[in-house]
């Protein structure tokens, strides 16, 4: 018999049809008068299967001592009614296999809330709990709704490299890349001669898929990337990781407005099919995470974007009167306290800001006419502060040039990049996203790490 997953029985499955379903046990409690009821589930919903087995099943008295919270069976049986509350059904076991035993003295997920940072030392089994097993579906829906927001729209998906020799961001935060012996060179004072490594140069992670995305964005049309990137910034806090997963789209003939029109048309579609398709989960993010979860994503999904130039941002925030950790004036970054100060207090809904200082941005950012400042744009939304970061791309070829060298950059190390200003250059634009900030401000959790599967950190590698 072919297995239903559980969250099908749970939504469609009839009384007196006969299924068979898998999973791992949740709970095992028995009764004096010789049957026991478990909990199944097997990641695809939250909600639990009750299986009622009793004395009359085939190896009843042998197996159901075994059958103990983290163990995993394959049920087959008859629907009915479940005269219980909170649940439409339940399965009436026929007969049950035990595949495998999880011993109650060890296995470390019982029936008690466990810490977050606990469940990190076990990333292996967390999925299993209510509150990981309800990211990945998140995360799942997230992804698809990606997907689908770009393909019905025309968008390409492009493949871009791993490993690259060149720095997007400028920042050199780099995780280099090398077949040569390590501990032959920690003995070497000299300079590394990179010509005998594998690539015959230096090469490390990539930062962003973007510099690439543009080759295809000024060949093909609209295209956007989809991969995972890396950092190696020494931060410990609740917003970074050391790998993780962005979303970049590239769009020929897009000038700045265009972009921030698509970024939040992005933004309000994704979060808007992950409370439609995912709705039993964000509840229980809503009920037992943050219950402001449902609130603030729905302020996002059903109110316009407000605009100002970081001018104007700069401003209100210096005269808000509030005190700040950072203090902040014209020229510096907006730290996470500003961005939050303007969509959570002052405007009360997402924001973006453009036009910002070209001294704080990277040398692909068009520059404006005024001198001062490019054509970047940044999202932020209630909750987590900057989602997005884009802007309108350098296309002018001798600007581009300068650029690039006044950030220390060396132009014929780009030169392939250059080349597109040189041959058919047309305006265009692009902005990233980071997932795992998505997952973050989607879900309410209040620490990254818990965003994605394995998180990677400083002195953090594990599974």
């Amino acid at each position: 018999m072919i297995r239903t997953k559980i969250r099908s029985a749970l939504h469609t499955s009839q009384p007196g049809e006969t299924i068979k379903v898998c999973g791992w046990v949740r709970t095992r409690r028995d009764s004096k008068c010789g049957f026991s009821f478990v909990e199944l589930n097997d990641g695809s919903c939250m909600s639990n299967l009750q299986i009622v087995i009793d004395q009359n099943v085939p190896d009843y008295e042998k197996l159901i001592k075994d059958v103990s919270t983290g163990s995993s069976l394959s049920v087959t049986g008859k629907v009915i009614e479940s005269p219980g509350k909170n649940q439409r059904i339940e399965l009436h076991a026929e007969s049950f296999y035990l595949y495998g035993t999880a011993d109650p003295e060890t296995y470390p997920l019982q029936k008690k809330r466990h810490s977050f940072e606990f469940l990190r030392e076990i990333a292996h089994l967390r999925p299993r709990t209510n509150t990981f097993g309800a990211i990945t579906r998140v995360r799942n829906e997230a992804a698809t709704a990606i997907h689908r927001f770009f393909q019905s729209r025309g968008f390409v998906y492009i493949q871009t490299p791993i490993i690259t020799t060149s720095d997007c961001e400028g920042a050199g935060e780099m995780f280099q890349v090398t077949t040569l012996n390590l501990n032959r060179l920690a003995q070497v004072q000299t300079e590394i001669d990179f010509s005998q490594d594998f690539f015959g140069k230096a090469a490390s992670l990539t930062v962003s898929g973007q510099l690439e995305a543009e080759i295809f964005a000024t060949s093909i049309g609209e295209c956007y990337t989809f991969g995972p990137t890396f950092r190696a910034e020494n931060s410990n806090t609740t917003r970074h990781l050391a790998e993780f997963w962005m979303i970049e789209p590239e769009m020929p003939f897009y000038d700045l407005q265009d972009n921030m029109a698509l970024a939040e048309s992005f933004v309000r579609t994704v979060i808007g099919d992950v409370l439609k398709n995912c709705a039993e989960d964000m509840e229980f993010f809503n009920q037992r995470i943050d219950k402001t979860t449902l609130e603030t994503l729905r302020n996002i999904t059903e109110n316009e974007f407000i605009r100002i130039p970081y001018t104007e941002a700069i401003e209100i925030v210096k005269s808000s009167g509030k005190k700040f950790d950072f203090p902040i004036e014209w020229g510096s970054d907006m730290q996470s306290e500003h961005e939050r100060f303007l969509t959570e207090e002052h405007f009360k809904q997402p924001v973006i800001v453009y036009n910002y200082p070209k001294t704080i941005k990277p040398f692909y950012m068009r520059c404006n006419d005024d001198g001062k400042t490019v054509c970047a744009m940044d999202v932020l939304v209630p909750g987590v502060g900057e989602i997005i970061g884009g802007s309108q791309r350098e296309e002018r070829y001798d600007i581009l040039i300068d650029r690039m060298k006044e950030g220390g950059l060396n132009p014929e190390e780009y030169w392939w990049y250059t080349d597109l200003r040189k041959y058919g250059t047309v305006p265009h634009s692009g902005f990233g996203l980071g997932f795992e900030r998505l997952i973050q401000l989607i879900t309410s959790m209040t620490n990254i790490r818990d965003c994605i599967p394995f998180p990677r950190t400083p002195k953090n590698a594990e599974f």
